[in-house]
């Protein structure tokens, strides 16, 4: 038994330092790689700009006009600016948003009517999605409430944001698309 693990022994140790001596050898392009990389000069990287401390500064001129007042100019054009007229119209804020209201009216395309129980438009998205509307449904950034379908237009009553401040209606139409 003890010759047998000689034996063994004795033809494992050779084959063993052989593998190991082989593997040694495929390390050695890998350290040259490495050596030549360490080798190379290395770019210089600028240096963090030093920053300049703060310097505080009281103010406690007296001829010198304090910011945080307002001046006799400040006042007077508040008094200039007119006051907005509130007409008590508004877009009705408490809704529920329809799914056209998401675009503007320039990216809607009215392509054809349904008569089925009334007259439906049908309207094109600017992502292609056609959707059916009728009398009272809103499309549009503008609040615009469809008034009336026709085979030719959709008109549409607007509320829109004037420039004083207060809301304005405005009427719009939505003409057919032209086919190509």
């Amino acid at each position: 038994m003890m010759k047998v693990l000689q034996k063994r022994t004795g033809f494992l140790l050779p084959l063993t330092l052989l593998l190991l001596t082989g593997c040694m050898d495929q390390k050695q392009d890998l350290q040259t790689y490495v050596a030549d990389v360490a080798a190379k000069q290395k770019p210089d990287i600028e240096p963090i700009p030093v920053m300049k401390p703060y310097q505080q500064f009281d103010y406690a001129a007296a001829e010198l006009r304090d910011p945080f007042t307002a001046t006799v100019v400040d006042l007077a054009d508040d008094e200039n600016k007119q006051a907005v007229v509130d007409n008590g119209l508004r877009p009705e804020q408490h809704r529920r948003k329809e799914a056209l209201e998401l675009y503007e009216l320039s990216e809607l395309q009215f392509v054809g009517t349904l008569e089925k129980e009334g007259m439906w438009g049908l309207i094109r998205a600017s992502d292609g999605i056609i959707n059916r509307v009728q009398v009272g449904n809103y499309m549009g950034k503008n609040h615009g409430q469809i008034l009336s379908i026709s085979p030719s237009e959709i008109s549409l009553k607007e509320i829109i944001l004037s420039g004083s401040g207060s809301y304005i209606e405005r009427e719009s139409s939505l003409p057919i698309a032209e086919i190509n």
